[in-house]
């Protein structure tokens, strides 16, 4: 069937393709702006800083601290360690956003190569607005988390899967294979690409020949190894435990706890990315139900053979998340891009079609899909409980108490009061690390991982390989650190790896008791950080005195 109206934008005049640029652009930089200053703070967002300045002084994550993920992010984050010394966190943020960016604008390209010539304006748009119009992937792609770099990477690996078929083919397929090998390094799940875009190739072999999908595993075996092999052999336990035996140590228990844990990764998946997972319900049942009762000689290229394969990454990288035993929705969000660009290229392939087979004004209907999605979009990012965050500090009774500042500046104000009361020392005993990011400070060793360095049960011997603390060697490091002042939230000494679980209240008691033999209270911080906890700060007791004074 040949759509009418061919050549390029001519579908939907170049004004409103433009226009529809400039809007996203700026909803984009609106959410991204808010989130950068006023999202609330996340535990991660530390020990991956923290994990980055490591680096950037020349130790290596798991020879010589705790780290359990891949090594691209600290590799990368610790050549704008001047930004990050300088700003902060809100440095830090700042570089992710921009990866983030970055990511949605190749993701926009990727559904304009996999779209028909005639579309592929209006399929580059639309997945851009997908992706810029949802306040919680701005969110997750703005605090300082894994994800902005690692779909930055697998984006990329798809652009150069794209080119396979032009006249630098070789080159594009060796990128492809390295770039997607490259994104495993910075969120291990990524990996699972691989193989699906190999097996692309090798059907394809009889269209490009053998020497495609033999180069596209050259360039994945070359970047896997290029990150994984330098520290499994520096480091192999470190590295396998950081890897393979963390993550899948965790355990949901009873059979009724992993359905629930599963059903609520769909619920939460469906709340946060609810107008994604719409269209792709509603492309699903067209499908099955209009497409699927066309006329047998009707040519079948919908979604077509590339974007078949986002489709088929996006569900088997969904799959490796969904069988993981405490599936977190934001685990999706390096993929969400994926899912745009194979939302972006259907559904334009499919109006356009529609109109043309009812001699219908294609351009008009094209611009009805795109002018509802951002509205929509844009409607549903605005009625997000993340905005209602921004400003509002949970709820009490029947009243919404406003925030009187953004959790980023109670951060910069505490982290400034203590760098100023610790001007003697470098050393903060904390286990909210970006604290220490925050005031330029270090935590004792084995603290790298914040909340998640504890692991009461370990034997001393593998807690030291690891870079780690037991119950044995976290009481020793209470009870002799040289640190002047220390400070816990409501995350620390109260959760205990590697199943990520409250400790018992004996435990606490015990971990508190040591903490208070050595350390008075100074001031108490309520509504701190990540959940709005209430910050403990206290000092060493031989310094109460020359802080008095």
């Amino acid at each position: 069937m040949r759509l009418s109206n061919a050549g390029g934008v001519s579908l939907m005049r170049r004004v409103w393709v433009t226009m529809f640029w400039l809007v996203a652009l700026a909803v984009f930089v609106f959410l991204g702006a808010m989130n950068l200053y006023w999202g609330e703070l996340n535990q991660d967002e530390g020990w991956y800083l923290y994990a980055a300045r490591q680096v950037h002084r020349g130790v290596l994550p798991y020879r010589d601290f705790a780290f359990t993920q891949g090594p691209l992010l600290p590799i990368v984050y610790s050549r704008v360690q001047e930004l990050v010394d300088r700003h902060g966190v809100a440095g830090g943020r700042a570089v992710t956003m921009v990866f983030g960016l970055m990511a949605a604008l190749v993701t926009s390209w990727v559904a304009a190569r996999a779209a028909r010539r005639e579309v592929r304006a209006v399929a580059g748009v639309l997945a851009f607005i997908i992706l810029s119009c949802n306040v919680y992937q701005s969110y997750f792609t703005t605090v300082v988390k894994t994800y902005s770099l690692a779909s930055l990477l697998l984006m990329l690996g798809f652009l150069a899967l794209s080119f396979v078929r032009s006249r630098g083919g070789m080159s594009a397929a060796f990128l492809s294979g390295l770039f997607f090998a490259l994104a495993a390094g910075a969120r291990l799940s990524a990996g699972a690409v691989l193989p699906v875009a190999g097996f692309y190739l090798l059907i394809s072999r009889k269209e490009l020949g053998d020497s495609r999908w033999v180069v596209f595993g050259l360039g994945g075996m070359l970047g896997l190894a290029g990150w994984a092999l330098p520290f499994a052999l520096l480091a192999p336990d470190g590295f396998r435990f950081a890897m393979f035996e963390y993550h899948s140590a965790r355990a949901a228990g009873s059979l009724l706890n992993v359905l629930l844990y599963k059903a609520g990764f769909i619920s939460r998946w469906v709340q946060s990315f609810f107008v994604p997972a719409a269209l792709t319900v509603a492309f699903l049942l067209y499908r099955c139900l209009v497409a699927g009762a066309t006329d047998a000689n009707e040519e079948r290229t919908v979604p077509g053979r590339f974007s078949g394969v986002l489709w088929l990454s996006f569900l088997v990288i969904t799959a490796v998340h969904f069988l993981t035993p405490f599936p977190y929705e934001d685990y999706q969000v390096f993929v969400t891009p994926v899912l745009a660009a194979a939302l972006a290229v259907s559904l334009v392939d499919v109006v356009a079609r529609w109109a043309a087979a009812r001699d219908a004004a294609s351009e008009r209907r094209l611009l009805w899909l795109v002018s509802v999605v951002f509205l929509v979009s844009t409607a549903s990012s605005l009625s997000s409980p993340i905005n209602q965050g921004w400003f509002v500090r949970g709820r009490d009774r029947i009243w919404w108490p406003l925030r009187e500042q953004s959790p980023l500046q109670k951060l910069r104000e505490v982290s400034a009061y203590i760098a100023k009361l610790n001007w003697m020392d470098r050393i903060l005993l904390t286990q909210d690390t970006y604290i220490a990011v925050e005031a330029g400070l270090d935590v004792p060793e084995g603290m790298e991982m914040g909340p998640f360095c504890y692991y009461p049960d370990m034997d001393s011997e593998r807690a030291r390989r690891l870079h780690v603390l037991n119950r044995e060697m976290l009481l020793e490091t209470l009870a002799t650190t040289d640190a002047p002042i220390a400070a816990f939230s409501g995350y620390g000494l109260a959760i205990r790896g590697p199943e990520v679980l409250p400790l018992s209240e004996e435990e606490q008691a015990l971990l508190w008791l040591t903490v208070d033999e050595r350390y008075e209270p100074m001031c108490d911080v309520e509504y701190f950080g990540q959940g709005d906890t209430t910050l403990r700060v206290l000092i060493r007791k031989r310094e109460a005195g020359v802080a008095g004074r």
